[in-house]
């Protein structure tokens, strides 16, 4: 017999401003599980998380929580006021009975000693304090609201290791495709004020998102046919009993209400770049070019060519030097020795991640117009600016709205926009999936796929740098960067190992006894490759074009199976079974396509 959830919302409802935010909403967390709550931006996710964890009372409906049991909620924005240094910190999150020694641990396997002043943390150091203090008491439930924002690659892997050796139920929020396929086992999607579960993992959620408003979308055709047909009786039909009339008159006016009430989804942004005229075939080239900041050497003898179209992704930990990396490319900042050469007709639009452009006081209308009328200029095009702010899901009302107001995701989605209307060749963006909901990262995604020009990205997304880009620039450590082909993935098969090293977990055990993730440590040298084929690789290299085919055709055929836009009505079953074969074949036929190009790499070498 199952256990009896440790947690339930019933039917929650919320009302912020005289809008309904939240009308009803489930939640049932059971031992262990392992949940992703997911859903637009604005949806209410945090609002739901802060509800669960007992710092917002809701309007109506039921919390239970049983006797006993542990919560630690992750804020988006913690308070360190009253706090001397990090450990105590921490430490105020531990009660009677909790391993004093694993905060201390946390900090050091977060890269800090415990001794820092809260108050002069970075955005990232700030974020790794507080999961410190929400992983410390090894609670039953942890809540985590977007838990890899402000992360490098490094911390995120590091969590990702630690969250699955962790015994109690999860609740995570996150823009990190990886990150909640790795970790989760159910979904919940928070909708337009209501809760939706499906009992599979976010790997299949949005095909099953994009089914359910398949089937939503004809039943919405069908009651306008129905309307239609009741509203031509009204006008032409034969006067038969009065009583009937009356009732079927009745029945036209529920119909045309249940219209009027039933809610879409909320819209989607509509990005497309102004592009300016093409540059010289050569867009960058650097000479053994080097940066140094007194004794810290940012970048060593790099050389590289950028050419036009190319996308170059530039990965690392933080404080490896990405956004020096990028001023020394794109002639922000000379050289100490070596050269930078930028090309011809050259016309740059840098989309900065401190979002240093936007001023508090400034309205979102200013940003966009640089405060000079009410239209702007895209593709040359002038276009009135609240139109424009609709492509990209903002009201009319907010145009007048400061920018000291917008949530992270609103103006992160304002400086895209305003990216996007400036006539560019070469777009260089710093973070710019930062705060972005999963359907705008998707039409961020398209968007770039179409552009012509040259793209360079920093992101810490490994799914998003997997979409993107066409090769990623890694830091090795004492200002070395090397460049791999492919995505990050591709990067991790080629140099056997992620952005950063882990020590050996021997070294400092856990607390508790088990194998640790390891420790964020600095970069070492990756393993050296084999330098001969043995037989088994030369026989695994002949078949594996054979397997990758069939599992191609395979995919093809579920993929065909999934394309009925009934198949989820008809069988939710068969649906999510088809979704859930899929998403293993695709890992299968990813896992085999770097299998055949690491022996390809040994083979040739």
């Amino acid at each position: 017999m199952a256990a009896p959830p440790l947690l339930t919302l019933q039917n929650v409802a919320l009302t912020f401003g005289g809008t309904p935010l939240i009308e009803q909403a489930e939640l049932a967390i059971s031992p262990g599980e392992r949940t992703c709550l997911v859903g637009r931006n604005g949806s209410g996710k945090s609002t739901l998380m802060k509800i669960a964890a007992g710092l917002v009372e809701p309007d109506k409906g039921v919390r239970f929580i049983q006797p006993g049991t542990t919560i630690r909620y992750l804020a988006q924005e913690p308070d360190f006021s009253g706090f001397a240094t990090t450990l105590d910190f921490v430490e105020h999150g531990l009660t009677h009975g909790d391993n004093a020694y694993r905060a201390r641990y946390l900090l050091e396997s977060l890269g800090l000693d415990g001794t820092e002043n809260p108050r002069s943390l970075s955005g990232g150091e700030g974020r790794r304090v507080a999961l410190a203090q929400a992983l410390a008491p090894e609670p039953d439930i942890l809540l985590l609201d977007e838990p890899t924002n402000h992360l490098d690659l490094p911390a995120i892997e590091w969590l990702e290791a630690e969250l699955k050796s962790v015994r109690g139920a999860l609740v995570l929020i996150s823009h990190d495709r990886r990150f909640l396929s790795a970790l989760s086992k159910t979904t919940i999607w928070l909708d337009r004020g209501i809760t939706r579960r499906i009992e599979q993992g976010f790997s299949t959620f949005e095909a099953w998102r994009d089914a359910f408003f398949e089937e939503e979308e004809r039943d919405r055709h069908k009651l306008d046919r129905k309307i239609a047909d009741e509203e031509h009786w009204l006008r032409y039909g034969v006067t038969a009993r009065r009583k009937r009339n009356v009732r079927r008159l009745g029945n036209l006016h529920a119909l045309r209400k249940e219209r009027r009430d039933d809610r879409r989804p909320v819209g989607t942004a509509t990005m497309t770049s102004t592009e300016a005229d093409s540059s010289g075939a050569l867009v960058i080239e650097a000479k053994n070019a080097a940066k140094a900041y007194g004794t810290r050497v940012i970048v060593d003898d790099l050389s590289i060519r950028v050419m036009r179209g190319d996308r170059l992704g530039i990965v690392g930990a933080n404080g490896a030097g990405k956004t020096t990396l990028i001023n020394l490319l794109t002639g922000q900042a000379p050289p100490d020795t070596g050269s930078v050469t930028l090309g011809t007709n050259l016309k740059m639009m840098l989309l900065d991640q401190a979002r240093a452009v936007l001023e508090p006081s400034m309205t979102v209308t200013e940003v966009l117009t640089g405060g000079s009328g009410d239209s702007v200029i895209v593709g040359g095009v002038s276009r009135h600016v609240i139109g424009y702010l609709k492509d990209f899901l903002f009201a009319p009302e907010q145009a007048r709205t400061p920018v000291s107001v917008l949530s992270g995701g609103e103006r992160n989605r304002l400086l895209i926009a305003r990216a996007l209307a400036q006539p560019a060749n070469l777009l260089v963006l710093d973070e710019p999936t930062n705060d972005l909901d999963l359907e705008t990262l998707d039409l961020l995604q398209e968007m770039l796929a179409d552009y012509s020009g040259t793209l360079i990205l920093v992101s810490h997304d490994r799914d998003f740098l997997d979409r993107v880009v066409g090769s990623v620039l890694v830091s090795e450590g004492e200002g070395q960067w090397v460049e791999y082909a492919g995505g990050y993935t591709d990067m991790v098969t080629q140099r056997g190992q992620g952005v950063e090293a882990r020590k050996s977990a021997a070294a400092s055990p856990r607390p508790d006894g088990k194998a640790k993730p390891g420790r964020l440590a600095s970069t070492s040298a990756p393993p050296a490759p084999k330098t001969k084929m043995g037989f088994k690789d030369q026989h695994e290299l002949k078949t594996l074009p054979e397997r990758i085919a069939k599992l191609q055709a395979g995919i093809a055929k579920i993929r065909t199976v999934l394309a009925d836009p009934q198949l989820y009505s008809r069988d939710p079953a068969l649906f999510q079974k088809a979704s859930a074969t899929l998403a293993a074949a695709e890992t299968e036929l990813s896992a085999a396509e770097d299998r055949w190009l690491e022996l390809e790499m040994l083979r040739e070498g």
